[in-house]
C-alpha cells in the first residue's frame, strides 16, 4: 500500500485535519446526491401512480374505447421517457458513489499511515483496488448476488422494463391484433429493454472505473 506524501514541517495534526475535512466533503457530497437520486423516483412512482388513476377513471366513463387508447399509450410513452432519464441519472450517480468510496477508501489508507494503530479499528475499506470498495460496501460481510438484486438501479431497469412491456402491449393492442400477440409483443419489448439498459449501464461503468487505476492497492 502506498503512502501519504511528506510535506515539509506539516505537523500530524494539520495533515489529519486537512484529510477530514475532504473526507467531511465527500459524505456531505454522498449524502446529498442519494437525497436527490431518492426524490427523484419518488416523484416518477407518484406520476405513474397518477397515472393509473387517470387511466381507471377514463375507462369507467368511456370504456376500453378509442380514448381509452389514446390516453395509456400516451402515459405509458411519457412515463417510460420519465423513467429512463431517472435510470440514467441512478446509473451515473452509482458510478460517482463507487468515485467517492475509493476517495474515502484513501483517505482512510492517509489516516493508517498517520497512525498504524487504528487499522484494526476501521470496518471499511483502506485500499482502492476493487477488494477495498467492496470491504466499504460490504463492511463486515462479502457483497453477494442480493446486493445486486435488491440495488437502487437494478430496481429502476425493472419498473422502466415493466412499462416497456406494457407500452409495447398497447401500441400492438390498438393495432388491432390478437391477444397472444399482444402479450408476445409486451414481453419481448420488456425483455429488450431490460437487456439494453443493463448493457448500457454495466459498459459504462467499466469505461468510467478503468480511467483511474488503483492508487493504494491491497
Amino acid at each position: 500500500m502506498g503512502s501519504v506524501a511528506e510535506g515539509p514541517d506539516v505537523p500530524p495534526a494539520v495533515r489529519a485535519q486537512i484529510l477530514a475535512t475532504e473526507h467531511w466533503s465527500l459524505l456531505a457530497t454522498r449524502s446529498m446526491t442519494w437525497s436527490e437520486v431518492m426524490s427523484r423516483i419518488s416523484i416518477l412512482l407518484t406520476i405513474e401512480s397518477a397515472s393509473l388513476v387517470v387511466v381507471g377513471l377514463t375507462v369507467q366513463v368511456a370504456g376500453f374505447g378509442h380514448a381509452f387508447h389514446v390516453l395509456a399509450v400516451g402515459l405509458s410513452a411519457a412515463m417510460l421517457v420519465l423513467g429512463t432519464l431517472t435510470g440514467i441519472r441512478v446509473a451515473n450517480v452509482m458510478t460517482d458513489d463507487e468515485s467517492m468510496v475509493i476517495g474515502m477508501n484513501r483517505l482512510r489508507a492517509a489516516y493508517v499511515d498517520l497512525d498504524p494503530g487504528v487499522a484494526p479499528y476501521l470496518v471499511t475499506g483502506i485500499t482502492d483496488d476493487l477488494i477495498g470498495v467492496r470491504r466499504t460496501y460490504g463492511m463486515t460481510r462479502t457483497r453477494g448476488p442480493s446486493h445486486f438484486i435488491g440495488s437502487t438501479g437494478l430496481f429502476m431497469i425493472a419498473v422502466n422494463a415493466i412499462v416497456a412491456g406494457v407500452f409495447g402491449a398497447l401500441v400492438t393492442d390498438a393495432c388491432g391484433a390478437n391477444g397472444f400477440l399482444t402479450a408476445v409483443v409486451g414481453g419481448v419489448c420488456l425483455v429488450a429493454y431490460a437487456a439494453a439498459f443493463l448493457t448500457m449501464t454495466l459498459r459504462d461503468y467499466r469505461r468510467a472505473t478503468g480511467r483511474n487505476p488503483p492508487a493504494f492497492p491491497s
